[in-house]
């Protein structure tokens, strides 16, 4: 990535960039100042100075780096879910669609009247407005003879009579539906029709004496999807695109039209594409297809970011919005969550280390070192300043990987509730239109079911269940609630399901409704017909033909168990252990992805995301069984009609989440605690030095001159040593590329009866006591103040520190106590467990 391309469009990363320069000369500076008025003082300081500034330049590039590489990915990835989302919303209403023309070609009546058994046009005119009223997303239905002749439609305001479109004599040489989009003079004034055709065959002999038209309203439904995905106008465009790269839809037809190519990018990668003389990051999509259907040849999902807004982002970031507990914890994780952090966090502690390594040096030396000292000053100056970089630089970049996460988590939801209200819409319909099945009506109207009535009606129902797979069962019963017939007459054990009885609620709410366009839902609960497994069940009432009396209903086994749980899987995104689950307003479960959540039981999400309205969505971090844990949640909001304005209630929340890391309550970050113990700096000649550090939260010390150097427990080996109680490993001490010596490594936090340490973060001090060098594992690295005598005080005795603390000095006018460690008596503790374990 060439990150000049970017930079000048992130206006913080360039401040950072620019303070990361001045300390960088800074540094050399420092150096050359101490090699001119050092002199033979400074040859045991220069290559650490000489470290400190190698490592941070390195680090002020790297640091740039990443900074521009995470913003630049998290734009990426927030653009590229919105494009694989649109094209898959696209392709997953319109493989419906297919189904929906194949098995309308097929209705009865529809094909008496094309055969020209019926001639009543007004009839075939309602029955297509009909169907039309419960599957709203078609703007016309058309059925045309042979010769392209119009011979029923239902748009008053298209003047069609007949047709010389190509799609006619295609569509008769087709076994399947034909799928077209361009102008056609099936919708006249030019615009591109999206047309699903199927050819339709006389009932009696099988030929083909007519084509049946759906016009999809394709313009209507995509400013449904836009305006439900385009939630910064003026910051981005969603696009829909052809196979040529040609502008299908827009969503800011006033950025970019219908009809203008389009440089696309479908590499993931962040290249440039350039249009219309400006620089835009994107991402392109093609359709990954559903349930075997492709979509349109070459249709793609695009969204595309002006490079000049990209990076804007108002308001505080993440981790200023989240308990200080909860983001100090977060903190703790970012090496391991954001990978490019590792690398600088090891930097930033390298040359912390060693300025304190410095120090250190200076402290131990009796002489008066008065131009060195100064040197050290400043290296101290400089290093804190440049730690308040780091750690400011490090919370960014931390912060701007946790926006990318919460972002996606987001979206996501969104599109989890998105593919239920809309797979939901469509049960809705089925189940209302295939209740106005000619065959059923006068089936239930006459005065008692004949056998070959219900063998008949059982035949319909096994044919719409092989073509409707969503479906478990499909059932009609009478005005009684008694199943007459079934799609599958025996459930899974081989008990016949005919006899059986619709449960009393769903019948009287079947027998109430009003008329053809109203439905009943059961509640999400146990069901016969589903093997007492929770699932919706949709009914609609079958009418009499001629008073509209209701004399039965129909009822359709929605296959809930396997459905929802395909939506919640293909909506996951690519998070390592990311979890879904679809949830009721009491927290119950539907569906869930994870194994631990079975359905009905309680999900424990926080009240301010149950709480949420229809169509709200809400992304934060939460603690969830120890971890934390990036969660979203959004509340259904329908779909058309569904669930907005025909009568039926029914919220659902999807919730996605996955896992930062587990809880670390009780420790501070670094830079915090380094924060929290800044101390009041003194340098008088009569006041002693004392290397400090810390061991867990605490600030321990000990006398300057019996610390040799710290060096990184990264590369400490550990040995699993029988009876050793706090010796842990082995660490080599090396100069100039050479191993000197090899020291045995004893565990402070033990020592002072603390949990373990992690080498995360972790430091291994070099103690020097007469002939004795031993390493001990403490954590963070503090400084090397000066204290005068009269600010320490002798110690209590204190738990598995005793003998070990001597005194506890108050430092800041003793607002921050630390305890001072004696050297002699820690020796021989250590002493004594080596010869013991060593026996």
């Amino acid at each position: 990535m060439n990150i000049d391309n970017f930079l000048p469009y992130m206006r913080d990363v360039v401040r950072c960039e620019s303070s990361l320069r001045e300390l960088n000369l800074m540094w050399r500076a420092i150096e050359a100042m101490a090699e001119m008025n050092c002199g033979d003082d400074a040859s045991g300081l220069l290559p650490m100075i000489a470290a400190t500034r190698q490592g941070f330049e390195s680090l002020e590039k790297d640091l740039v780096v990443s900074l521009v590489r995470q913003r630049v990915d998290n734009v990426m990835a927030e653009v590229g879910t919105q494009a694989r989302d649109v094209i898959d919303i696209v392709v997953r209403n319109l493989y419906e669609r297919t189904a929906d023309v194949g098995f309308l070609a097929t209705d009865h009546e529809l094909c008496e009247y094309a055969a020209g058994l019926r001639t009543d046009r007004a009839a075939a005119v309602d029955r297509l407005r009909a169907y039309r009223d419960k599957y709203t997303v078609y703007d016309e239905i058309i059925l045309l003879d042979p010769k392209g002749a119009v011979l029923a439609h239902i748009d008053p305001q298209s003047p069609i009579e007949g047709s010389h479109d190509p799609l006619i004599r295609a569509t008769m040489d087709s076994e399947g539906y034909v799928e077209t989009f361009r102008p056609s003079d099936l919708r006249p004034g030019g615009q591109p029709a999206l047309i699903y055709s199927h050819r339709m065959l006389h009932p009696h002999t099988g030929s083909v004496v007519g084509v049946l038209c759906l016009v999809f309203g394709f313009n209507t439904e995509m400013e449904g999807i836009f305006a439900a995905r385009h939630r910064e106008e003026g910051r981005c465009n969603i696009l829909l695109l052809d196979e040529h790269n040609r502008v299908l839809a827009s969503a800011d037809e006033g950025w970019v039209p219908r009809g203008t190519k389009m440089p696309v990018n479908r590499s993931g990668q962040a290249d440039l594409c350039i249009h219309a003389g400006r620089k835009y990051l994107t991402q392109t999509f093609a359709a990954k297809g559903y349930q075997g259907y492709p979509g349109p040849k070459g249709w793609q999902g695009q969204v595309m970011v002006p490079l000049e807004v990209a990076f804007d982002r108002e308001g505080p970031g993440i981790l200023a919005q989240l308990d200080e507990v909860i983001a100090e914890g977060l903190l703790s994780h970012a090496a391991t969550f954001c990978p490019p952090l590792f690398e600088i966090i090891q930097t930033a502690e390298t040359v912390r280390r060693v300025v304190w390594n410095g120090e250190v040096m200076a402290a131990g030396d009796q002489r008066d070192l008065r131009a060195l000292k100064s040197v050290l000053g400043q290296i101290s100056d400089n290093g804190a300043r440049s730690n308040a970089v780091f750690a400011q630089s490090i919370r960014d970049l931390y912060d701007a990987a946790l926006a990318s996460n919460l972002e996606s988590a987001d979206f996501t939801a969104r599109l989890m509730v998105d593919l239920l209200d809309r797979n939901l819409y469509e049960r809705a319909n089925d189940c209302r239109w295939w209740a106005m099945t000619p065959t059923l009506q006068q089936a239930l109207s006459a005065p008692s079911l004949s056998t070959a009535d219900a063998q008949h009606i059982q035949q319909i129902l096994a044919y719409i269940n092989g073509l409707y797979t969503v479906y478990t069962q499909l059932v009609v019963y009478d005005r009684y609630g008694q199943i007459v017939a079934a799609s599958k007459p025996t459930d899974a054990e081989g008990v016949s399901v005919l006899g059986q009885r619709i449960d009393d609620a769903a019948l009287a709410s079947t027998l109430a409704l009003r008329d053809q366009q109203d439905y009943h839902v059961s509640a999400f609960e146990p069901c016969a017909l589903y093997g007492d497994r929770p699932t919706y069940v949709y009914h609609a009432a079958i009418r009499d033909p001629h008073d509209q009396q209701v004399v039965g209903g129909i009822g359709i086994v929605f296959d809930a168990e396997i459905e929802f749980k395909a939506m919640l899987k293909d909506g996951l995104p690519q998070q390592a252990a990311s979890q879904a689950v679809y949830l009721d307003r009491n927290g119950a479960v539907l569906s869930s992805t994870d194994a631990t959540l079975p359905i009905g039981s309680r999900f424990a999400l926080p009240p301010d995301l149950l709480k949420l309205e229809k169509g709200q969505s809400l992304a934060r971090v939460v603690i969830r069984d120890d971890q934390y844990v990036v969660m979203a949640a959004c509340v259904s909001n329908g779909y058309r009609e569904y669930k907005v304005t025909d009568g039926y209630h029914n919220d659902v929340l999807a919730v996605c989440y996955w896992p930062l890391g587990e809880v670390r309550t009780a420790q501070l970050t670094p830079a915090r605690r380094r924060e929290a113990a800044q101390l009041e700096r003194k340098m008088l000649s009569h006041c002693d030095q004392y290397a400090t550090f810390f061991v867990d939260d605490s600030l321990f010390a000990l006398p300057a001159a019996a610390v040799v150097e710290a060096l990184p427990a990264t590369e400490l080996k550990r040995l699993t040593l029988e009876g050793s109680q706090h010796r842990i490993g082995m660490l080599a001490r090396q100069r100039e590329g050479r191993i000197v010596k090899y020291l045995w490594v004893f565990d402070l936090f033990t020592l002072m009866g603390l949990p373990r340490c992690e080498d995360r973060g972790a430091q291994v001090i070099v103690l020097r006591q007469g002939d004795m060098e031993v390493g001990l594992l403490v954590g963070d690295l503090h400084a090397v103040p000066a204290f005068e005598n009269n600010q320490l005080s002798s110690a209590p005795a204190m738990g598995a520190a005793q003998g070990l603390v001597s005194h506890l000095i108050r430092a800041n006018a003793g607002k921050l106590l630390i305890q001072l460690l004696d050297p002699v008596a820690l020796a021989a503790r250590l002493k004594l467990e080596t010869q013991i374990m060593d026996r």
